[in-house]
């Protein structure tokens, strides 16, 4: 245990607690803690990590409170007995398609759903709170430069965009295992612009557009805007897309290009392996086909040390890094980036004639904040807030859902991926919890051939009050009566105690 949790003598009082916490869930969920393994006595543990037993005490709470470990009278703590993982389900290469039109229909309601403030949203990925992001510090920053230089808002920042907030990104990246150049970079109105430009500038219409299975939903309707077609590659929901399935895909010439997320996917959560991220690059490389790498949440993993990004191995140019600050620091600010590679100059010239710039103002807002540290330690913070939170609601999903439903384990972001036992449909799932003022993501809005219908998103990035809690039990709730099977995996404690307490 010494070697896996780090020392805490040199944290301040009011975080010991919490740190210690972070680093006993990290090793729960690499499985240096198995489930049903016990944990060290609270003494034994204020002992190792030179901390008060009122300190271990209250990281033991917080762990109960996450789900992730029980007390059992007259024994100790042990960890829970964690939702079943999803297994690697068969999934035969799918031709190349336009997306069904009742999956883009289906997106349409679902997306009306979301953005009604009179709904309960269990799925929707953009935080839903001011305290997720630092607008005041932000708000102060960017006060300060209009007292300073009242100038700036007349100002166009011509692509490849502000320089200075280049800068900060190709420095940051260094974070990632990038080698970047504020010349490399493009700045761009959000993730999905540069997801879009990199589509244009890397494929025609008619082409095919490998897919991980199931994917970000909105990949959908924008490669049939745009004329694609979509392939689903079988993807594993622990270790990503499969890379021998893809090999076969490169070697008929089936794909003229590839949008994966290999770091804190999106729906699943899973990071792929670093030798698997090395394959994949070298294999785009090998066959000179772009592969477009969505890196909307590598900075919010887990892990402290962070899983580089497929573009870290890129030989020659042929991987695209997209990525934005709308999930992380400022959703209105609408600033996201491109790392084009090859394609640099020709996404350059393409983002003038499609939407010109980025502001320069809120650009160099952030570039201001990026350099004063303030990011750093607001991503910390985040990270160990979502990490919570995504403990959390897998505790309650574990409460309340029918036995036999599988989880994902996300390793970074805030979303993960559930599928639930046969017979819950969760399209009808979607209708029959609309008419609550209740919406949810039906798990079919994943696959451009409409598959995944015992499944769904969950996403973590709202305040867990008793709003969003009884809206996840309301949805248990109803898988139970569609399946016909009981809620629960365990007892839990807060039961557990009460039971104690009836009979005593």
């Amino acid at each position: 245990m010494v070697d896996t949790l780090s020392s805490l003598t040199d944290i301040s009082n009011d975080t010991r607690y919490n740190q210690l916490a972070d680093n006993l869930a990290e090793a729960i969920r690499r499985g240096t803690l198995p489930a049903g393994s016990r944990l060290p006595s609270v003494r034994r543990s204020a002992q190792t990590h030179a901390v008060s037993i009122n300190t271990v005490v209250a990281a033991y709470r917080r762990l109960e409170d996450r789900g992730l470990i029980e007390a059992r009278p007259q024994s100790g703590f042990y960890v829970r007995t964690a939702l079943p993982a999803l297994e690697v389900r068969h999934q035969p290469h799918t031709p190349a398609a336009e997306p069904a039109g009742d999956v883009l229909d289906l997106i349409d309601t679902v997306f009306a759903a979301q953005v009604n403030p009179a709904y309960t949203n269990l799925s929707l990925a953009c935080p839903q709170a001011n305290d997720f992001y630092p607008g005041a510090k932000l708000g102060r920053i960017m006060a300060s430069l209009l007292r300073r230089q009242p100038h700036i808002i007349g100002q166009y920042a011509l692509p490849p965009g502000n320089l200075g907030l280049r800068q900060q990104i190709a420095r940051r990246s260094l974070g990632l295992g990038m080698m970047l150049e504020a010349g490399d970079i493009t700045l761009t109105h959000g993730c999905m612009e540069a997801l879009q430009l990199a589509l244009r500038v890397t494929t025609q219409p008619g082409d095919s557009v490998g897919l991980e299975t199931p994917t970000y939903f909105y990949l959908l309707p924008l490669l049939a805007s745009l004329g694609l077609k979509a392939v689903e590659i079988p993807t594993d929901p622990q270790t990503g897309i499969s890379l021998d399935a893809l090999e076969l895909m490169l070697n008929e010439k089936r794909l003229n290009a590839v949008i994966a997320m290999p770091t804190a996917q999106n729906p699943m959560g899973f990071t792929m392996p670093l030798a698997a991220k090395k394959r994949l690059a070298h294999l785009m490389n090998d066959h000179q086909v772009p592969l477009i790498e969505d890196g909307l949440y590598a900075e919010i993993q887990f892990s402290d040390a962070l899983s580089p990004a497929v573009k870290s191995f890129d030989r020659n140019g042929w991987v695209l890094f997209c990525t934005s600050f709308t999930k992380t620091l400022a959703p209105d600010f609408r600033v996201g980036w491109i790392a084009g590679g090859r394609f640099a100059e020709k996404l350059r010239k393409l983002k003038a004639v499609s939407s010109m710039s980025e502001s320069f103002l809120l650009s160099q807002t952030l570039a201001v904040f990026l350099e004063s540290g303030g990011y750093d330690h607001h991503l910390r913070a985040l990270r160990r807030r979502y990490a919570a939170q995504v403990d959390e609601a897998r505790a309650l999903i574990s409460r309340y859902f029918p036995q036999g439903t599988c989880a994902t384990q996300p390793m970074g972001g805030f979303v993960f991926w559930v599928d639930f036992p046969p017979g819950v449909d969760t399209v009808v799932l979607f209708q029959q919890l609309l008419d609550e003022k209740i919406c949810m993501t039906p798990g079919t809005l994943y696959s451009p051939s409409g598959r995944y219908r015992n499944g769904l998103r969950l996403s973590c990035c709202y305040p867990f009050n008793a709003r969003y809690t009884a809206a996840l039990a309301r949805l248990g709730q109803r898988a139970c009566e569609m399946s016909g099977l009981p809620p629960g995996l365990a007892t839990t404690t807060a039961d557990a105690r009460a039971d104690e307490t009836r009979t005593s």
